[in-house]
């Protein structure tokens, strides 16, 4: 499966009946929502003794996804354009892949913005 079909089926199970702005709200709330599941996960199998299930954390990031595809849609934008955005932006802050230097000099440059 692909981005642009993942969208398309995921767009079928949205409630678009408040409108963009409340349905955007909505999208994000609930994507603070799944994002804290995913690290309330981690914390129970970091400090809680909770046995590590990768289909389980799979499970959680996809209920992520949900709520990105449902606000691009809602948007009219296709993960395939924020998913290049992205990959933009990483290669343009760390053009050779990551580096704690490179890293340590974004923070103080946006250190310097504020």
């Amino acid at each position: 499966m692909d981005f642009k079909e993942y969208q398309e089926l995921a767009a079928r199970t949205l409630n678009k009946e408040k409108g963009v702005e409340l349905t955007l709200i909505n999208m994000s709330f609930g994507l603070v929502g799944e994002a804290g599941e995913t690290v309330d996960y981690m914390k129970k199998v970091l400090f809680h003794g909770h046995e590590f299930n990768v289909d389980k954390l799979a499970s959680e990031l996809g209920d992520v996804l949900w709520y990105v595809a449902g606000m691009c849609s809602v948007l009219n934008v296709s993960l395939d354009e924020v998913a290049q955005f992205n990959i933009d932006k990483l290669i343009n802050r760390y053009p050779e892949g990551f580096k704690e230097e490179d890293s340590a000099n974004r923070v103080e440059e946006d250190e310097e913005k504020v």
